[in-house]
């Protein structure tokens, strides 16, 4: 009798930025001309952007997940990271076990087939890579796999097809070496930044996938850092920490003081193709916003973050910090539907018709940097003035509370991360 093999998902998703030299991306009066908005290879009707609002869909769904679990801790994950691991993971499932992986991934398949879905990250993945859009944007995966195993023509030929999936022959007997293999081409595909990944593999383990996004770009408008200094930051009613506070108060930007909701709403752009969406509640009502951060809420705000109207003069006070989140999906996912995929009842024979695969852990860690130049994620807590409709008013924004980010891929449509920061010097 063999043993039964597993098949250990590693998720690592990261967004770091760093410096390098800006370029022009709008019209001077700060309107977002088309190049903002539109990458090479992405048209309306693009395979992404099928898959656009199920991404959204599921991101907020994890999000609130986390959110729940641990109300007082920062949040940072790569939605994207995720949802492309377990796409890619479900190439090697049967057809029942697919199609239930995918609709808890957000994906209606009644209105788009399994192939759509795996177009549409194809696509995605390869919009991000191109050298054009202005960002340095390295997503990838990598299949280790058991020496002992028999040949996978088929999920090896779907995973590079569909994923750009890499490769490797690894002996599993030797636990210290598989877990060195992986963590070093891990800690390589991220820079550096992603350290570590895995700590101990079981003896009986035959194959590891890892998915790792790598995102580096600068602020639109960057901050000077000599006018960065020590403030406080209110982590809750009865907390207080310094933390080192960003500034600008001669610059433009889009932002909004919500009438409905008790919240402010900033977007920050970078020199490429994507945008960071910072929401930052009212004193005291987080939990009120997260209960309607919704897909519908997030295109509301984007929407009104177009109009002219909200490009104004602000003094920003903004945190330097860096964070970072690391999660046990495996204990995660089937909270949000996720029954079979962890469980024995899951079969992955569509790899080879005479192997028994059963998923037993699934890990994500990402990191969050943010500074003067860049971000590897943004978050921020402040506190905002009232809207109002007279251009002269004096506007202030501190981010010195909790705050919620959201990065996108704008001609996507895609998070590409996610999270919120509820204590910045908490690593």
């Amino acid at each position: 009798m063999h043993p039964s093999d597993y098949l250990l998902l590693l998720l690592a998703g990261l967004l770091a930025l760093s410096p390098g030299q800006p370029h022009p991306e709008c019209d001077a009066d700060g309107r977002t001309n088309s190049s903002c908005q539109q990458a090479p290879g992405v048209r309306e009707g693009s395979p992404s952007l099928k898959i656009a609002p199920g991404n959204t869909d599921f991101a907020l769904r994890l999000y609130h997940l986390m959110a729940s679990e641990a109300p007082r801790e920062n949040i940072v994950f790569s939605p994207l990271s995720i949802s492309a691991a377990l796409a890619m993971l479900s190439l090697a499932a049967d057809s029942h076990l697919q199609a239930q992986i995918l609709q808890d991934l957000g994906f209606n398949l009644t209105e788009m087939s399994e192939s759509d879905v795996h177009r549409g990250f194809q696509h995605l993945l390869q919009t991000l890579r191109l050298p054009g859009s202005g960002l340095e944007t390295h997503v990838g995966s990598a299949l280790f796999l058991s020496q002992d195993l028999p040949p996978l023509p088929k999920l090896l030929n779907d995973t590079m097809a569909f994923y750009g999936s890499k490769l490797f022959h690894t002996s599993f007997r030797s636990s210290v070496g598989a877990v060195q293999l992986i963590n070093e081409h891990v800690q390589r595909e991220t820079r550096g930044k992603i350290v570590n990944l895995v700590s101990s593999l079981s003896a009986d383990t035959e194959s590891v996938l890892v998915n790792y996004i790598y995102f580096k770009a600068l602020w639109k408008k960057p901050f000077k850092r000599s006018r960065t200094t020590p403030e406080d930051f209110h982590v809750d009613e009865h907390t207080v920490v310094r933390v080192p506070m960003m500034l600008q108060d001669q610059a433009h930007h889009w932002y909004l003081h919500d009438r409905y909701l008790p919240c402010s709403v900033l977007r920050l752009d970078y020199t490429g193709d994507a945008m960071a969406l910072l929401i930052l509640p009212n004193r005291g009502k987080m939990q009120q916003i997260e209960q309607v951060l919704t897909p519908e809420m997030l295109m509301r705000w984007t929407s009104l973050l177009q109009k002219g109207y909200f490009y104004r003069k602000l003094e920003l006070h903004f945190p330097k910090f860096a964070i970072s989140g690391s999660y046990e999906l495996d204990l995660i996912l089937p909270k949000l539907g996720f029954t079979d995929l962890f469980s024995h009842r899951a079969n992955f024979s569509s790899t080879s018709p005479g192997l028994k695969l059963q998923a037993s852990k699934s890990f994500h860690k990402a990191t969050l940097n943010m500074d003067e130049v860049g971000t590897e994620a943004v978050a921020a807590t402040g506190v905002s003035t009232v809207f109002t409709s007279a251009w002269h008013t004096h506007r202030v924004l501190w981010f010195n509370r909790p705050f919620l980010v959201v990065i996108f891929s704008t001609s996507t449509k895609s998070v590409l991360f996610l999270g919120k920061v509820v204590n910045p010097t908490k690593p």
